[in-house]
């Protein structure tokens, strides 16, 4: 039974991935997975364990061959499309026998013996569909200031939100967002705004439907600021003990805030203040100041 960290892309969530991919009772799925379609089933199970004997330096090296991937590519692969690359979210209503069949298969085959696989999704949360075929997965929601989102997202080679919402893959806005990128002159990075909105709306649906007790909300700021509570805090909701090893392998990694407010000065003063506007009762909720 896998877990899942999920978040809308840009929130953190990959450096809580990495940080995971450290203890030592983890599973994940590899970057390997994408590039070696037919790769030994004792390769995919214990992909893991070969990248945390790595030596440092070497492990560091080899993090895009060995260290945890979404797996997409994979995904897409031996489950579907439906999986990797959905216009809007995931519900319970999309599982199919088929589909839940090949999704608990691909999970199967990459578990080593006595581990909890954990699975990184982002953009659209898919969490109730996932609940569905894994009623007790746990989720663990990364949360990120929707500015230093947007801000990130609009730097990014891949974003295609330059081509509008007809290009961007992510479907259409709804009505009232639709209205404020026209009221905001369709500002490209309010744009990336008003999807971290989106999605954020998506999430809260998300979380309504799986059982509260199966849900951990954690902000990326707060664990750059403190990674081992927060760290303490996703182990213990995943189940995972505190141990030795896991431990020296926080210690080699590295959390800087300095880019935690890099939207402040990364954009325009009209930018940040259509954000502000445009994002302020989301941002409120989950303890941002505008």
């Amino acid at each position: 039974m896998p877990d899942f960290l999920i978040g809308t892309g840009r929130c953190g969530s990959t450096l809580a991935y990495e940080v995971l991919a450290h203890h030592p009772q983890v599973s994940f799925v590899s970057r390997l997975d994408n590039r070696w379609p037919r790769a030994p089933r004792p390769l995919r199970r214990h992909g893991g364990t070969i990248y945390r004997r790595l030596p440092s330096a070497l492990a560091a090296r080899s993090r895009l061959r060995l260290g945890p991937s979404e797996a997409y590519p994979a995904l897409a692969r031996e489950v579907s499309a439906v999986m990797t690359d959905p216009y809007r979210d995931l519900h319970a209503e999309d599982v199919t026998p088929w589909l839940a069949q090949r999704l608990r298969t691909f999970f199967d085959g990459r578990a080593a013996p006595g581990t909890r696989l954990v699975h990184k999704f982002t953009g659209w949360p898919r969490a109730a569909f996932l609940h569905e075929v894994f009623p007790e997965a746990r989720f663990v929601h990364m949360v990120r200031d929707g500015r230093a989102v947007a801000n990130s997202l609009a730097q990014m080679p891949w974003w295609r939100g330059h081509r509008g919402t007809p290009g961007w893959r992510f479907g259409p806005l709804p009505a009232g967002y639709a209205e404020e990128w026209e009221r905001g002159d369709q500002c490209l990075v309010l744009l990336a705004g008003l999807g971290w909105k989106a999605m954020m709306d998506a999430y809260e649906a998300a979380r309504a439907a799986v059982p509260s007790g199966q849900w951990l909300e954690i902000r990326y700021e707060d664990l750059l600021r403190d990674p081992r509570k927060h760290m303490e805090l996703i182990l213990g909701f995943y189940d995972l003990p505190w141990t030795r090893d896991f431990e020296l392998a926080l210690d080699r990694m590295r959390f800087s805030t300095a880019r935690a407010e890099a939207y402040r000065t990364d954009l325009t003063p009209r930018q940040l203040a259509l954000l502000d506007a445009s994002l302020a009762a989301h941002l409120h909720r989950y303890g941002y100041h505008t």
